[in-house]
């Protein structure tokens, strides 16, 4: 009976043993991962899955900017890359000498891209088409942006086509033309008389301007973070349409995770978690890969293009593709984006800090994807930013 019991004993041992022989091993970077801090949000995962950190990866904060990959992804869904925004321009009665008896009217679609270099070359077409002077005023149908703002009667830009506002660039625009006898801004305006003639005439096209595709304006627009976001999330129903489209890639259970209020990414309502925004970034690199497009195409290139990535990581240029979000009103700091590796491939992060001082949070997040990009032997993005202006794409018809 004792041999018994011993042995008894020497089994419980073993399977005891053998329970222990499995240790618990964290992600290789979840060191890095507690350096930004307790409690502050992080999560980096590999194509294949393999989380490599992750700390409060389902708390939801504000993200602040980092929204505009999610409006950028709706948008995208919804327009395609490829998508055009129309301003069309007629002339409200005949065109005789010079004048337009009537109005002149603007029928706008919400371009974003709207801005004074593209005024003016509305505006040389014009004067190309003969059009000198307009015995009504400027009257607006449809959403109208200009200079990045809602301008719905039309009031700032008739100040650009009367050559009385935007000078400088008149200037860039004037480079460009291939005739010189157009010098001077105040010479080549229109004369608004503001007196229109109600002569029962069919509004005529004069002239369409076209923007550039779609993904070329979310490029600059991610690129500087311009809040013009805001407008262009109108065109799909705004803010509540961008959050649907957010949590129609995400599992039931996460679908909470995100929150849009503001399609830009201010006020105080909106919410994200940092495993809702790696799934989220991942969808809009599918998406930019269906038309034969990549993150670098929608996104800016630390290092490499002009605005909140220009000097984040100057010593990782070319590294991270991605986008920031700061809004210290709220505690929001973040930096949500995709990294090559040679050890595990393409890896996505986002980093939501919460109430940590914008200069420190940004500090530990650029020390976070140093630390990602040592460990896993990071390979720079084949990319060259383009050297187009946004009004340089524009299209005149």
């Amino acid at each position: 009976m004792l041999g018994l019991a011993v042995a008894l004993i020497g089994c419980v041992v073993t399977l005891h043993e053998s329970d222990a022989a499995e240790p618990v091993t964290e992600p290789p970077l979840q060191a890095a991962a507690r350096a930004l801090g307790e409690g502050q949000g992080v999560l980096a995962e590999a194509a294949d899955g393999t989380v490599l950190a992750s700390q409060a990866a389902e708390r939801a904060v504000h993200p602040a900017s980092v929204t505009k990959v999610v409006t950028s992804l709706a948008l995208l869904e919804r327009l395609g890359p490829a998508h055009r925004f129309e301003t069309r321009v007629l002339a409200g009665g005949h065109l005789r000498d010079g004048r337009i008896l009537g109005d002149l009217i603007v029928q706008a679609g919400g371009d974003p891209t709207l801005v004074y270099e593209n005024v003016f070359l509305l505006l040389v077409r014009l004067r190309a088409l003969g059009v000198r002077e307009v015995t009504g005023g400027l009257a607006v149908d449809g959403p109208l942006i200009f200079n990045w703002k809602p301008d719905p009667a039309g009031e700032r830009l008739r100040l650009a086509l009367a050559g009385r506002d935007g000078e400088p660039a008149w200037k860039a625009v004037r480079a460009l033309l291939p005739f010189r006898e157009l010098q001077q801004l105040p010479a080549v305006g229109l004369a608004f008389n503001g007196t229109p003639v109600s002569n029962g005439i069919a509004p005529r096209t004069l002239t369409v301007q076209r923007s550039p595709p779609l993904v070329r304006i979310l490029k600059w627009l991610n690129d500087y973070s311009n809040n013009v976001f805001r407008l262009l999330a109108e065109h799909i129903g705004g803010a509540a349409a961008v959050e649907r489209a957010a949590r129609a890639h995400l599992p039931p259970a996460e679908q909470g995770e995100v929150v849009i209020d503001d399609a830009a990414g201010g006020g105080e309502v909106n919410r994200m978690s940092p495993r809702a925004a790696v799934t989220i970034l991942r969808a809009l690199d599918r998406e930019l890969a269906r038309h034969g497009l990549a993150l670098v195409d929608a996104l800016p290139v630390s290092g490499m293009d002009h605005g909140t990535l220009e000097d984040r990581l100057p010593d990782r240029r070319a590294m991270v593709v991605g986008k920031t979000g700061t809004f210290g009103d709220v505690g929001a700091s973040a930096l949500v984006g995709m990294i090559r590796t040679r050890r595990w491939g393409p890896v996505t992060f986002a980093i939501l800090n919460s109430w940590v001082p914008v200069p420190e949070a940004r500090r530990r997040q650029n020390a976070f994807v140093r630390a990602l990009l040592d460990a896993g032997g990071g390979v720079p993005w084949s990319y060259r930013p383009a050297k187009a202006a946004p009004f340089t794409e524009a299209t005149l018809k």
